[in-house]
């Protein structure tokens, strides 16, 4: 992507998501999947959980995937090509923002690369000035589940972001009074070959797992290529600190979380990066009863890594 060269036009993205959204359930192609919800309280975090009310399209397109897969031989790519109905708008010369098809959370997007990367592979500079030309004009959550163990459900590279606040009442993201007693040992290196601190490792005391966890400069939404890199840098810093391997990654206009995972299932409940910002998702009232009598936190703790 030559420096510069952003496709999206500033103060556009949330508009195009509004019509592209009416247009796309009129026509069908948004197969929104309903929910009820409720907060459970653990560790002074009030957790949204939504319980599914119908998972029958999801199946059906699955199974439909499935299909086409066993015809063609190769695996199915939803993004490659993605619904024209879908689109919503081209951000830059290596990626475009499309609706989740099957959204829990109105106005869900993802932002995809064009050409196919692998999920497990690392963010690039491309990845993340993306995702500040969108942040700009959409305040939203970003996440990133960086393979099946982190629970992505397609190989495709994307990045998610869904708008903001997450719950109705409360703190805009669940988890956020915790981030707040963050404590900082040292700052975030200024140049791409300083050397990575540990300073942000475990940095949020209430937080029983492995994580890393650092501020971000909301002027950045101004400067995409100038916030791209700099995001680029924390992130490769607060990656080296927690290891390789699979993990979940949120990120705001205002701070960057990530957070190494173990296992998808905590018994059949499946954990993505939403997890992580204090909201889950359960398949029926069996899952919900699970996740009442283990708790969030424990079942999150769970799957990361202690």
């Amino acid at each position: 992507m030559a420096q510069g060269k952003i496709l999206l036009k500033p103060g556009t993205l949330w508009r195009s998501v509004k019509e592209r959204t009416e247009h796309a359930l009129q026509c069908g192609a948004l197969l929104s999947i309903p929910t009820e919800f409720e907060f459970v309280e653990q560790d002074g975090v009030g957790f949204l959980v939504r319980i599914l009310s119908n998972l029958n399209r999801k199946k059906a397109a699955k199974e439909n995937q499935e299909k086409q897969s066993a015809t063609s031989g190769e695996e199915f790519n939803p993004f490659l090509p993605y619904e024209q109905d879908l689109f919503v708008a081209d951000i830059s010369d290596t990626h475009v923002c499309i609706l989740n098809k099957f959204n829990v959370v109105d106005y869900h997007l993802l932002i995809i690369t064009r050409a196919f990367e692998e999920q497990e592979s690392l963010l690039t500079l491309e990845d993340f000035t993306a995702m500040w030309a969108c942040l700009a004009d959409f305040d939203g959550l970003v996440f990133y589940n960086s393979g099946k163990t982190a629970g992505a459900s397609q190989r495709h590279k994307h990045l998610q972001l869904v708008p903001l606040p997450l719950a109705p009442s409360g703190p805009q993201i669940p988890i956020e009074p915790l981030l707040t007693a963050a404590q900082f040992k040292e700052s975030i290196p200024s140049g791409a070959s300083a050397m990575p601190t540990v300073g942000f490792t475990n940095a949020i005391p209430k937080l029983p797992f492995v994580h890393a966890f650092a501020p971000l400069n909301p002027d950045w939404v101004q400067l995409p290529f100038a916030g791209g890199q700099a995001t680029l840098e924390v992130y490769r810093t607060l990656l080296h600190s927690v290891g390789s391997g699979a993990y979940n990654l949120l990120a705001t206009r205002e701070w960057m979380l990530i957070v190494p995972r173990s296992q998808e299932h905590f018994q059949s409940i499946s954990v993505n990066s939403l997890g992580f910002a204090g909201a889950l998702l359960v398949r029926n009232a069996a899952e919900m009863e699970i996740l009442k009598a283990q708790k969030p936190m424990t079942i999150l703790k769970s799957v990361a890594v202690c």
